[in-house]
């Protein structure tokens, strides 16, 4: 699997007004009417995928593009009029607890996309694992509260959301099943971030793998040996603790969580997972029990996981200073100007495509250009 994005965005709290998902429901029918016809479903999955692409609809669809409510406002919307007996395309999942319906909708729309159960199971798992890579494999401080899937009859994108509730800012993420590889190595293609943090642990990285497979290795041996470990650890000063490493680590992250879910990682031992993915998906393992595995994992045998934020673009401060990192300006304006030829194109009013072009420039305007 790969990520194709992910986005941070402040909070800003409220609802959107009823008149204004009212003329995003009208310009998003006219918008994927088009779209299906010129593209297929196939693509508008990927286009989904894409966080640019994404942020450009959100922002002619109407909404405030650098407001969290892009994510959750615009997937709501979609959700309502998204169909597969015309869109070839459903939508599950959203926002807080509706998130944890996913699962059930899959059910319910696996008749009108002619899913196998087969298939269904998978997109459950699917649904799940995603969920779990971005709140506990990646530990970044952004609790997720958005979970959707768009889902077709061969492809999905998943488009998640996690809160920062310290400086209330939501960072978004993208996923897609035509890049997967493998759900929990390397998932990201390209991430978009206004805050890049220095010490993010990263279990999805490349440079994590063999701290991967020896936290999988602890999980199967007997869990009484686990804890004597993590209690010799948690109880040591921090200075002792560089005695268990081999080579002394560039950055000082030796903090054992507090408290971990035993009764998680005793079922895991009696399950023995077979992959990492398997691991993740066990009731109770959270980020604690990642976190504590891959300590253990670093500072008695050297399997160091990355503790490199994976986040690498930034919409709001790229472009002029480059901060945290440049903008990718030639995928933005593609995504844009795609999107220009679907509006142009779009069975609306005169009015209404002249705003949506001009909301889309205002997005694309580089920083600092009046």
């Amino acid at each position: 699997m790969i990520r194709t994005g992910l986005a941070n965005l402040p909070l800003h709290r409220g609802k959107a007004p009823p008149w204004l998902v009212a003329k995003m429901l009208e310009l998003g029918k006219a918008i994927f009417s088009v779209m299906v016809l010129e593209y297929g479903e196939e693509e508008i999955l990927r286009r989904f995928s894409d966080p640019f692409w994404f942020q450009c609809l959100s922002c002619i669809l109407g909404y405030d593009w650098h407001s969290s409510g892009t994510t959750t406002v615009t997937l709501g919307v979609l959700k309502s009029f998204l169909n597969p007996a015309e869109h070839g395309l459903a939508v599950v999942g959203g926002k807080g607890s509706i998130s944890r319906r996913a699962p059930d909708e899959i059910e319910k729309i696996a008749a009108s996309l002619n899913l196998s159960e087969v298939n269904v199971k998978r997109l459950k798992r699917v649904s799940r694992l995603t969920a779990k890579v971005d709140n506990a494999a990646i530990q970044d401080g952004f609790q997720l509260y958005h979970h959707s899937m768009i889902i077709s009859r061969k492809n999905w994108a998943v488009i998640q959301q996690g809160m920062d509730k310290i400086n209330l800012y939501a960072r978004r993420y993208h996923w897609f099943s035509k890049h997967a590889v493998n759900l929990v190595a390397e998932p990201h293609t390209g991430i978009i971030s206004d805050v890049i943090r220095s010490q993010v642990l990263d279990m999805s990285a490349k440079e994590s793998e063999q701290c991967r497979k020896t936290s999988l290795d602890l999980v199967k041996d007997n869990p009484i040996h686990l804890k004597k470990i993590f209690n010799s650890l948690r109880n040591a000063a921090q200075t002792a603790l560089t005695d268990f490493l081999i080579s002394p680590p560039k950055i000082q992250i030796l903090n054992m969580p507090s408290r971990i879910d035993w009764d998680a990682l005793n079922q895991a031992y009696e399950i023995q997972p077979n992959c990492y993915e398997d691991l993740l998906l066990v009731k109770g393992v959270g980020p604690g029990a990642v976190r504590a595995l891959a300590l253990i994992s670093q500072l008695i045998w050297g399997a160091s996981p990355s503790w490199k934020d994976p986040a690498k673009f930034s919409f709001a401060h790229g472009g002029k200073d480059g901060v945290p990192y440049p903008v990718n300006r030639s995928l933005m304006e593609k995504s844009a100007n795609l999107l220009k030829n679907i509006v142009e194109e779009a069975k609306i009013n005169k009015k209404d495509k002249l705003n949506m072009l001009k909301r889309l420039s205002d997005f694309i305007k580089p920083v600092g250009e009046e």
